[in-house]
């Protein structure tokens, strides 16, 4: 399996427009973020988790040229604005037409047929992204192809909860400020963990990066990867050590080699 970060950055990204701080003003490429997402490749199948509106140059920067499915995490801008870029895969082929598979929650799955209410019209104009939304059941694991993915779900706020997701020996939560010890559970076993680490003081509907590292004591993955971090993290090369071993700051570009332990 392999894991690429895509945007480890906050709803804003960073730099942050009109912001002067020493991170904004880095000229270290790990403190630029586009909006989070990550893409799966497993067992030939290539699977994005959240399309935010950095979609289409994440995309283009990565050199993709097909995907297999999206998983969206829940239904805030900075994970879903980059949809309609789906467009994109859909004609590429042209006039083998390639529909985009959309899987999420009920909530997250509304969100997007009234954000692109032109996209599922009975009578669509022309070019207009192809998709198929999957309405997941948040308690049950669910396939894509031959992959297992199993639903994790977090409190984003008290208004708003986030689903994170488990494939294989790699889970990957964003947008959590909390977590039930049912669904945490899930997380046992595996070896590799990305978590949200909004910043290092505390937030009403992010994780800090104490909170975070309070999971990854519980859990005890072989590596972790901190995402979804705003500037005032600090900068990289300096704030990359205040935090323990195993444990990391992903930055935009990343790629993570994950083993197969059933192998």
């Amino acid at each position: 399996m392999k894991l690429t970060f895509l945007g480890t950055g906050t709803s804003q990204g960073v730099p942050v427009i009109g912001c002067r701080c020493d991170v904004c003003r880095s000229a270290d490429r790990r403190d630029r973020r586009l909006r989070t997402s990550a893409m799966v490749e497993v067992a030939g199948m290539r699977i994005i988790i959240d399309a935010g509106p950095d979609f289409r140059y994440q995309m283009l920067r990565e050199g993709v040229t097909h995907i297999d499915a999206i998983l969206l995490t829940h239904q805030h801008k900075d994970h879903t604005a980059g949809i309609d870029d789906v467009r994109a895969f859909n004609f590429v082929d042209y006039p083998t037409i390639h529909t985009t598979h959309i899987y999420s929650n009920s909530t997250t799955i509304a969100r997007v047929m009234h954000e692109f209410d032109y996209a599922f019209a009975q009578n669509k104009y022309r070019g207009v992204p192809v998709i198929e939304l999957h309405t997941i059941d948040e308690n049950m694991p669910f396939t894509i192809g031959s992959i297992e993915v199993v639903p994790i779900v977090g409190h984003h706020s008290s208004r708003f909860r986030s689903i994170g997701y488990r494939i294989g020996d790699m889970a990957y939560i964003t947008d959590f400020s909390h977590i039930e010890p049912a669904e945490e559970a899930k997380l046992q076993g595996v070896t590799i963990l990305v978590i949200n680490a909004l910043r290092w003081k505390k937030h009403d509907s992010h994780f800090s990066v104490d909170e975070a590292l309070e999971v990854i004591e519980r859990i005890r993955p072989k590596r972790s990867y901190l995402t979804h971090m705003s500037h005032d993290i600090g900068l990289y090369a300096e704030a990359i050590g205040r935090l323990p071993e195993g444990v990391t700051f992903a930055y935009d570009g990343l790629v993570v080699e994950i083993e197969d332990n059933n192998k």
